[in-house]
């Protein structure tokens, strides 16, 4: 279980995944020594999985954001196994996330305009196997996406 200097110092990894180990004990109040072995610790445990950048698309020029909900046919065996290896070969595909319900599929989509978005939705989107259905729903604003987890 996580106690309170786990906590402290998992919130300062969050807040700036490539802090140096020094600086990560001196936020935490605790030695170096005992930052490291607890970062280890928690790696070990796979509480900590990886550091890494975090990339805005927007920054990039990706100014469009699509969520398409797919429905697939189940009449085919293999359907959900080819539909996510088709949509992972698609470049602009952010995510592909699976439900239990009326939608199989969820596949976040980024474009750089609206041109790039009507081209990868006809010339990658519809391509995709075993469409029976498909919804999209445009991205207009993001009210909270949180990073962090409450730690």
């Amino acid at each position: 279980m996580l106690d309170d200097t786990d906590r402290r110092l998992l919130r300062h990894l969050l807040a700036d995944p490539g802090i140096p180990m020094n600086d990560l004990a001196e936020r935490a109040n605790v030695a170096p020594a005992t930052a490291w072995r607890r970062v280890e610790r928690l790696t070990e445990a796979g509480i900590i999985r990886a550091q890494e950048a975090i990339i805005d698309w927007r920054a990039l020029g990706y100014t469009v954001e699509v969520s398409l909900r797919f429905s697939l046919d189940k009449t085919v065996p293999r359907a959900f196994d080819e539909f996510t290896a088709a949509a992972r070969e698609v470049p602009e595909v952010l995510a592909i996330e699976t439900f239990l319900g009326r939608v199989d599929l969820r596949l976040n989509v980024i474009a750089r305009d609206m041109a790039h978005w009507q081209e990868i939705y006809r010339q990658r989107i519809l391509t995709l196997p075993h469409i029976t259905d498909i919804e999209a729903l445009m991205l207009i604003s993001t009210l909270k996406h949180a990073e962090a987890l409450p730690v």
